[in-house]
């Protein structure tokens, strides 16, 4: 089995990586990185019909290669991803954080979601049904240090945000980059804490087998 991973950031490839090798082994993992994606999207502020085209082209080469399965790992381009599903019906697409979300939601009411890129924080509030309460936080300052390779700023920064989640009943990571930093968030905040790329493995292998 085949499963294609579509990447807008470098730093997306291993936690995703991670999740197979302990979650799910077996498949075999294609990666297919254009980090211009985020740039892009920072640049012009708002997706655009070119973003979408773009998009639609990777999740066919993914699809021409054999895969089985995509997974797409920004979670800033939600309506992108959603015309891929739309494009690709016999081929399962996912989202990086619907599952992530569907798992949120089972906890509580009231989840904090963190990021540390601010159009995610745009783009993901919507795909949460009614009757959630979210509490969105940015992480200001952890991306760009994670950019410059450094790791630790970037768990210590955002283990500093969660101390402001407590009163939530989970807190999900909304980036696969950020899953790094799961165990400081959960020691920070005292709450259950979700990462996309665990929960998207989980549901990929529920689908697939």
């Amino acid at each position: 089995m085949r499963i294609a991973l579509i990447h807008a950031l470098r730093h997306s490839p291993p936690p995703i990586e991670d999740a197979f090798r302990r979650l799910w082994p077996e498949p075999t993992l294609m990666n297919l990185l254009d980090d211009s994606l985020s740039r892009d999207l920072a640049r012009d502020g708002a997706l655009t019909p070119t973003m979408t085209e773009r998009f639609l082209r990777l999740g066919r080469y993914a699809r021409d290669t054999g895969a089985d399965g995509i997974l797409f790992t920004c979670s800033a381009f939600g309506p992108c991803i959603d015309a891929v599903k739309e494009d690709l019906p016999d081929t399962p697409v996912l989202k990086p954080n619907e599952a992530m979300i569907e798992e949120a939601c089972a906890r509580g009411s009231r989840v904090g979601l963190m990021a540390t890129f601010a159009p995610t924080l745009a783009s993901m509030p919507p795909e949460f049904p009614p009757g959630v309460t979210l509490v969105p936080m940015l992480i200001e300052g952890a991306l760009a240090a994670l950019d410059g390779g450094d790791g630790p700023t970037h768990d210590r920064l955002a283990a500093k945000a969660a101390t402001k989640l407590r009163d939530c009943d989970v807190v999900a990571l909304a980036q696969f980059s950020l899953a790094r930093a799961a165990n400081a968030v959960a020691a920070a905040c005292g709450r259950p804490v979700l990462t996309t790329p665990d929960s998207a493995v989980r549901k990929l292998r529920a689908l697939l087998t």
